[in-house]
């Protein structure tokens, strides 16, 4: 059975669950220095005292009201009234496990080998990695998906884009530059923010960095030694963001012991323009928020725990734990755009 949020904060507060401080602080660095993964670099971390709680939407009609009139003599105006509604995070406790054999663990310890090679520390790796897909799995499902947002537009190969449509990125009359510069302003009319982040699916990225009306924007900026190159930081400058990820983590969809089923974590083909503020609080808006319950009461959202096996089997067990929410906090904050390149693009 898994571990529900109420279980782990009691086990904590009665001194049963006792996390490894360095392996925690090992696993951390890690899942913090791994690159590829979007899910921590595209909306604010929010670590939360409590595993359940309350937070606020405001009504974004009535912060853009100009609510100042004048005032009269010997008298004042109305007070000016502006909406929220609560809503509600839940952060569910998530977990993995990995043992360690002793025995195979001695020809470590006894010849001295390098600390990099500590099976233990390995372990911790491993325990990074799966927290990582994991997250990336969760923001995924959540966040880079058609039905969260809404504003969504559908890329075509061939015609005239109609209503909430564009042209595909390797499409030879698409402008990408003119098509996000209208989308900021769409973003501003509608959730009072210009975006400033943008999550590009590998085809995607890959469509945009060939792309005639780019490449001719940059064909000077080069020389012959250092050639012009589109990457995601020059993709940034011609959009006006302040960050492309490009979503390249994998995992392999396949169950242990059947043939690898490898594949892009976020579809390959999409990708999700936000603004994601670099300042979360109660009352600043943001495309999301991911919530991470403090466990522990340390600001670490994730614990690693290492214990013994049954007795005789020589075996210890390191255990990573994780406790997320991803929440859409104002999904005027984000455009989705599906099928961003054409089927002959991702056949050639």
């Amino acid at each position: 059975m898994p571990m529900t949020t109420q279980e782990l904060a009691a086990s904590i507060q009665k001194g049963i669950f006792k996390p490894h401080i360095y392996l925690t602080n090992v696993c951390l660095s890690y899942f913090q220095s791994m690159s590829g993964f979007v899910a921590r670099r595209m909306f604010p971390i929010v670590p939360v005292p409590t595993s359940s709680a309350h937070y606020y939407e405001f009504d974004k009609g009535d912060l853009a009201r100009d609510n100042m009139t004048r005032k009269p003599e010997f008298g004042h105006v109305a007070p000016g009234i502006y909406g929220k509604r609560d809503k509600f995070y839940h952060c569910e406790v998530d977990q993995v496990i990995t043992g360690v054999d002793q025995i195979s663990t001695l020809d470590f310890q006894r010849t001295n080998a390098p600390a990099v090679i500590d099976p233990r520390r390995a372990k911790v790796r491993w325990v990074a990695e799966q927290m990582n897909i994991h997250l990336d799995r969760i923001w995924a499902a959540k966040y880079f998906n058609p039905l969260s947002w809404t504003h969504v537009y559908t890329g075509v190969s061939t015609g005239t884009p109609g209503a909430n449509q564009f042209y595909c990125f390797d499409n030879a009359n698409s402008d990408p530059v003119t098509f996000f510069n209208q989308l900021r302003n769409r973003m501003l009319l509608s959730g009072l923010r210009k975006p400033n982040k943008m999550v590009l699916g590998a085809n995607a990225y890959i469509a945009l960095t060939v792309n005639p009306s780019i490449l001719e924007r940059i064909k000077y900026q080069g020389s012959e030694a250092n050639p012009a190159n589109v990457t995601a930081n020059v993709l940034a400058q011609l959009f006006g963001l302040d960050e492309i990820a490009v979503a390249e983590s994998v995992y392999n969809a396949a169950p242990y012991g059947a043939e690898d089923d490898m594949r892009f974590i976020c579809n390959p083909d999409n990708a999700l323009l936000t603004y994601t503020t670099s300042a979360p609080s109660i009352d600043e808006p943001s495309a999301g928020y991911t919530f991470t319950w403090d466990m522990l009461g340390n600001g670490q959202y994730t614990a690693v725990q290492q214990y013994l096996g049954e007795a005789a089997t020589h075996t210890e067990f390191i255990e990573g734990l994780l406790c997320t929410d991803p929440e859409i906090t104002s999904a005027d904050l984000g455009v989705f755009l599906q099928g961003a390149v054409s089927e002959t693009f991702k056949a050639a």
